[in-house]
């Protein structure tokens, strides 16, 4: 049995002026899927991103075809769809609580009051495993860490119970151990809600130790993508294996072996 697309893209190109950010790019994300999308800074897979979620500047020009057979419809914000960025400072508002702000994703998309959305945003809290959800409900964002922040940005995604969650770098700018446990998170909230996930990242090791699927980008171009053993093992393309080759961790020999005296 052939497995539902999520969403369709067929020859998918934008630009920023004369700038091509995508080039015919043809990509299937498959319902229920967890699906990685790794390339260096500049290699479009933000634009990628930001492109299924409408989010795109005015002046990018767009070619192809989106098409998103299990919705029937083009996702909407918020409701179909959460999105979380590298930053979470530049999704959450300064002036409001951290209750507040999940609060009101769910009593917009979900019909609730404030009180049954506010119960609802706490109970997200602990979900996220945010420490003293009921405290952390009056706080504000400069009162949390940067990791406290990223939970809180992921509760706001998933509080109106989206089908697809894109998660945009959302660990690039946390240490590696925190990096390991909203990773960690994400794979559990979205195999508990059956959610599809597009997890950009520049991190390919980072990423095929739970995603089903990768696929490789580069200068705007899809180079290759599949099951993640397969791409890992064949390497297919030569750039895919500079970025594995590339990987550093802390078994990594140093690169400087001894300083001179």
């Amino acid at each position: 049995m052939t497995a539902v697309p999520f969403c369709s893209v067929r020859g998918l190109s934008v630009r920023y002026g004369q700038e091509a950010a995508l080039k015919s790019v043809n990509l299937d994300l498959i319902e229920g899927e967890r699906l990685a999308i790794i390339g260096e800074s500049g290699s479009g897979k933000t634009t990628l991103g930001r492109t299924l979620a409408g989010l795109l500047p005015d002046r990018a020009r767009v070619e192809g075809s989106i098409s998103w057979p299990a919705l029937g419809h083009a996702p909407l914000p918020g409701r179909d769809f959460g999105l979380v960025l590298q930053d979470p400072g530049t999704s959450l508002n300064p002036v409001l609580t951290i209750g507040e702000q999940i609060a009101e994703s769910a009593r917009q998309h979900l019909g609730l009051n404030w009180r049954q959305a506010l119960a609802h945003a706490e109970e997200l809290l602990e979900r996220v495993r945010l420490p003293q959800p009921t405290k952390a409900m009056r706080a504000f964002p400069h009162q949390l860490s940067g990791g406290q922040r990223q939970r809180v940005a992921i509760a706001a995604a998933i509080a109106a119970k989206p089908a697809l969650l894109i998660a945009d770098e959302a660990t690039s700018a946390l240490d590696v151990v925190v990096q390991a446990e909203i990773v960690k998170l994400l794979d559990g909230l979205v195999r508990e809600e059956g959610m599809t996930l597009l997890f950009i990242t520049h991190d390919i090791a980072l990423a095929s130790g739970f995603v089903d699927r990768v696929a490789v980008f580069r200068a705007g171009e899809l180079l290759e993508a599949g099951p993640v053993r397969s791409v890992l093992s064949s390497r297919a393309d030569a750039y895919t294996a500079a970025l594995i080759s590339s990987h550093r961790d802390l078994s990594t020999p140093p690169l400087i072996a001894e300083v001179a005296p």
